[in-house]
């Protein structure tokens, strides 16, 4: 099992969002589950995140999103994940998810939806459990 490649997790945080301790906090909780992490920084565009998640050959996409924004962030991100032909990619979302969108969220093709104050072993297990190697 050494041998076998770690976990690769792309953490963006799309559009104009400029809260990002929480994203911060959850790239240190997955790297200490051993998982290798690339956090892209605030304000990133969907397109900009795809073409990373490409360049960097990563095993999970994973949007931080605390604006409210995460309807149309998602159905532009799926767009773009199902014309790269990403479909092997875990995609996940966390942030300020109201339970109301969960299911409009997870329709649209989301892998796993993590609201805030959801516990990092219940993010880490999923990823572990659901990546696609």
């Amino acid at each position: 099992m050494t041998s076998e490649r770690k976990i690769r997790v792309l953490l963006a945080k799309p559009g104009l969002d400029g809260h990002d301790r929480g994203a911060k906090v959850v790239a240190h909780a997955l790297k200490e589950a051993g998982m290798e992490v690339i956090y892209t920084g605030l304000h990133q565009t969907v397109p900009s995140i795809v073409k990373q998640a490409i360049q960097e050959d990563v095993d999970v996409i994973g949007l931080s999103i605390m604006s409210g924004a995460h309807i149309p962030i998602c159905r532009k991100l799926m767009e773009l994940v199902k014309k790269e032909k990403l479909d092997q990619t875990l995609i996940l979302v966390g942030g300020v998810i109201p339970s109301k969108d969960i299911p409009v969220v997870k329709k649209m093709g989301i892998d796993g939806i993590f609201p805030g104050g959801t516990r990092f072993e219940v993010i880490t297990d999923f990823i572990k459990e659901n990546a696609r190697k």
